[in-house]
């Protein structure tokens, strides 16, 4: 088992959402609990807060070069000069109430919207997408805890976690529709480890995994079957991205808030050790593939 260090530490009260953008060469990451929106720039090896006051769930990158965001109010889109622009906060009676989010191979925006409160019976989530033209579609629904998304090598299966169900499922996707369908558990994880979380897909169509509770990455291979895992000093590991030059780095978002919850696995201290916060890195002799880009300028032009 390989581990990773400290690359930032801000003391993210709740890092999440790390994206690579090969053009620019930096990597984008938001604490959307305390509300800052972060770039490291990997050349010049800097860190810069971009955004403060704005909360961010889920970041892609546009076509335009803009960057598309998802929380709690819906989807947005930021040209990096002026103030984020809302393209879309429901769907009918339906809110848009989002955590994470990608970008698919047609520039389609797909998020999962999450209500969670183990306190009382709460709505269960849909996994959402925009398109180009503005229009909105339910690709399916019924999850407790929507969190990462991913996609293979060709575009055609869909990876998506529940971190409360302990579930990462897989959709066959048709690319030119946008239609997700046949989800099936691609990985279960069980009441002993951590909780899926965020995710990435290698260029060997391995998927990697950040477990909340778990303090760890775990790689797996196409069949659902753990291949490998990479420690994070951290319990709330959250995300992970590859990036760098070869892609063959690997960044790890953690947590520094503690957030007890009735799924953690049995006998987790909730109360002490080190939670996380800060932007974890390691290099790893495996290669990621680029994330796709929304094509949202059509509506954004309209926002």
């Amino acid at each position: 088992m390989s581990s990773c260090s400290v690359l930032v530490d801000d003391n993210n009260l709740c890092g999440e959402a790390p994206l690579w953008d090969a053009t620019g060469q930096k990597l984008y990451w938001t604490d959307c609990v305390g509300r800052k929106f972060y770039s490291y720039d990997w050349r010049l090896k800097l860190k810069d807060v971009l955004l403060t006051d704005v909360e961010v769930n889920g970041c892609a990158l546009d076509r335009s070069g803009d960057l598309v965001f998802s929380n709690n109010s819906g989807v947005w889109i930021w040209d990096r000069v002026g103030e984020p622009r809302l393209l879309a906060s429901e769907l009918g009676p339906v809110k848009l109430q989002l955590n994470d989010c990608i970008a698919d191979p047609k520039g389609r925006f797909l998020a999962g919207s999450c209500f969670y409160d183990p306190s009382t019976k709460y709505e269960l989530g849909k996994l959402f997408s925009l398109d180009g033209s503005g229009e909105l579609q339910i690709l399916d629904e019924g999850f407790r805890l929507a969190n990462g998304l991913g996609f293979s090598v060709d575009g055609t299966t869909l990876y998506f976690s529940d971190s409360v169900a302990r579930k990462v499922y897989a959709y066959s996707y048709d690319v030119a529709t946008g239609k997700a369908r046949g989800r099936r558990t691609f990985i279960q994880l069980d009441s002993t480890e951590g909780l899926p979380d965020g995710l990435t897909v290698d260029a060997e169509d391995h998927v990697w995994v950040a477990q909340w509770y778990g303090s760890c990455v775990v790689r797996y291979d196409p069949d659902g079957r753990p291949e490998r895992k990479i420690s994070v000093p951290a319990k709330q590991s959250s995300s992970v991205m590859f990036g760098g030059p070869g892609l063959t780095e690997l960044f790890v978002t953690s947590a520094a808030r503690s957030e007890p919850m009735p799924v953690m696995p049995s006998g987790y201290d909730a109360n002490s050790g080190y939670f996380g916060g800060a932007l974890f890195h390691c290099t790893v002799p495996v290669t990621g593939k680029p994330e796709y880009r929304t094509d949202l300028r059509g509506i954004a032009a309209h926002a």
